[in-house]
C-alpha cells in the first residue's frame, strides 16, 4: 500500500496563469510558498520558505481564474507529481508539481472580492473527492456553490498524462 497525499497552507507567489487546452479545459499553475519560522540556539528567529509549483484542472482552475490573486493566503490538497521533459538544447529536465484536488481559501477577502461575491464560499473540491468540510461532517449547502453541475466533458474520465 502506499499513499501520495500533501497539504499545504501557504500563500500564492504570482497570479495564475490559466489556460485552455483540447476541448476548452482550463489548467491554472502558481507558485506557492511555505514558510516555518524557528529560533537558533543563540535565539535568532529564521524563516525558511519553501517554494512549490500548483497545479489546478477543470474546476479549481476555473475559481483560481476568478479568485486566487499573488499573495493570496490558501490551503491546498493533492498529490506530489514529477514530471521530466527535454529542453531546447536535448537535456532532459524534472519538474516536481503539486496536482491539487482540494483548495480551499482562506484569510480575508478583499474588499472588491466583497462587495462583488457576497455569497460565494471560499472552499472547492473537485467532483469526486470529499472538501474538509464534509469529510467532518460539517459540509453546508454553500460548499457546493463551485461545484461543476454541467457535467463538462472530461470530469469524470481518468486523469490526463499531459507532457506538460
Amino acid at each position: 500500500m502506499s499513499v501520495n497525499k500533501v497539504i499545504l497552507v501557504g500563500n500564492v507567489g504570482k497570479d495564475p496563469d490559466v489556460r485552455y487546452i483540447d476541448t476548452n479545459v482550463p489548467v491554472a499553475r502558481f507558485p506557492f510558498a511555505t514558510s516555518e519560522t524557528y529560533r537558533s540556539r543563540d535565539g535568532e528567529k529564521i524563516t525558511t520558505t519553501e517554494w512549490h509549483n500548483v497545479v489546478l484542472w477543470r474546476g479549481l482552475a476555473e475559481v483560481a481564474e476568478k479568485f486566487v490573486k499573488k499573495g493570496s493566503q490558501l490551503f491546498i490538497e493533492g498529490k506530489i507529481r514529477t514530471r521530466s521533459y527535454d529542453d531546447r538544447d536535448g537535456n532532459k529536465k524534472y519538474i516536481t508539481e503539486i496536482i491539487a484536488d482540494n483548495m480551499q481559501m482562506l484569510g480575508r477577502r478583499s474588499d472588491s472580492q466583497a462587495s462583488d461575491n457576497e455569497d460565494i464560499d471560499s472552499s472547492y473540491s473537485e467532483p469526486g473527492s470529499q472538501s474538509a468540510s464534509s469529510k467532518n461532517g460539517s459540509a453546508s449547502q454553500a460548499d457546493d456553490s463551485f461545484r461543476d453541475t454541467n457535467n463538462t466533458p472530461g470530469i469524470n474520465d481518468e486523469p490526463d498524462d499531459l507532457p506538460f
